[in-house]
């Protein structure tokens, strides 16, 4: 039995778009997984509740896709350490994160959480440094 060129190549061109649209739609659904996620979500509220983080950063604070082959995301059911790219109107960078199960409530806890801004700051946003007392010298 003989089969010709073309349907051949319309095979190959078939075959190529199925697997290309299955690759593209767990991607999608990965980066869903991971934005519906409590240890995701945590992070994101407290870099959003760190006024000093989102001045550096300038509002609208945009959230990008993690990138899946990052040897930096590491996630199991204990432990979830992710690196989350953000973007402001000023500025970028990552936030880093670190979260663990608690296996008492099987909730998510934050145990990291420093932003890491292209212009080499470094903001730990769990740990706030200690604020400056304003004292007028007196004569």
């Amino acid at each position: 039995m003989k089969v010709s060129t073309i349907h051949l190549q319309q095979l190959t061109i078939f075959t190529t778009m199925l697997t290309g649209g299955g690759i593209a739609t767990m991607y999608y659904l990965q980066q869903k997984r991971f934005t519906e996620s409590d240890y995701h979500r945590l992070a994101l509220q407290k870099l959003k509740e760190y006024p000093i983080a989102m001045e550096s950063l300038g509002r609208p604070l945009k959230v990008h896709n993690i990138h899946l082959t990052d040897r930096n995301n590491h996630i199991d059911e204990h432990m979830a350490q992710i690196k989350i790219p953000v973007t402001g109107s000023k500025s970028g960078g990552y936030l880093y994160t670190s979260s663990v199960r608690d296996p008492n409530n099987n909730k998510w806890i934050l145990k990291q959480a420093v932003l890491k801004i292209r212009d080499n700051d470094t903001i730990d946003l769990l740990n706030p440094p200690p604020a400056r007392s304003q004292h007028k010298a007196t004569d």
